[in-house]
């Protein structure tokens, strides 16, 4: 189960970017800070929820490869939920997003936080990687709290997906008022087909 799970999308290359920074801050040669560990853990939990919420359940754009991408990015996901090559996010999208993120860093925060920030950004990434690759596997998690999580994203995908954006991290549909009661909420015959 691990090893397929880091056979796919850019999770080795997660890893090992991890790892790097570990290794360099262990060896003194970049500074790693808790604090901005946990920060580049927060902005990865709230851009998951927005970019799922508002990018990847967006309206089909007017443009024929931006239209490809949404479908490579979430819509054929939804349309066949089992198939890791759908499942896990592609390097071509994952790799411009880390500099973007490693550029805006270095602007607001300075470039002694790049590593620190960007070590909890992959870390966060592997952790929502990691939970959405259980969530759509035939595996029951060995937890409460990873059996919570599965269902919990199943619900997008079997309920209703305008419902339980969170993947890895259920917070902030609380906040944002997309966490629902499964026994309230209202069923959705769009699931499987978004924007039909």
């Amino acid at each position: 189960m691990l090893m397929v799970f880091f056979r796919h999308g850019a999770v080795a290359l997660l890893a090992i970017g991890a790892a790097v920074l570990v290794i360099a801050g262990l060896a003194g040669a970049a500074r790693l800070s808790p604090i901005e560990i946990i920060l580049g853990a927060a902005l990865f939990y709230l851009v998951e929820y927005a970019m799922h919420r508002f990018a990847f359940h967006a309206p089909p754009l007017r443009w024929a490869w931006l239209r490809k991408m949404q479908h490579r990015l979430h819509y054929d996901h939804h349309v066949e939920p089992s198939r890791l090559d759908l499942l896990f996010l592609p390097l071509w999208f994952l790799a411009p997003n880390l500099l973007v993120t490693a550029v805006l860093v270095a602007l607001v925060l300075g470039v002694q936080a790049v590593p620190s920030v960007m070590l909890g950004v992959m870390l966060a990434i592997l952790h929502y990687e990691w939970v959405h690759y259980v969530a759509h596997i035939p595996y029951s998690p060995r937890t409460r709290v990873g059996r919570w999580m599965k269902q919990y994203h199943l619900r997008h995908h079997f309920i209703s997906e305008k419902e339980w954006f969170g993947v890895s991290n259920p917070s902030l549909d609380f906040v944002f008022g997309t966490f629902r009661d499964p026994k309230t909420a209202q069923r959705s015959a769009t699931t499987r087909k978004l924007h039909s």
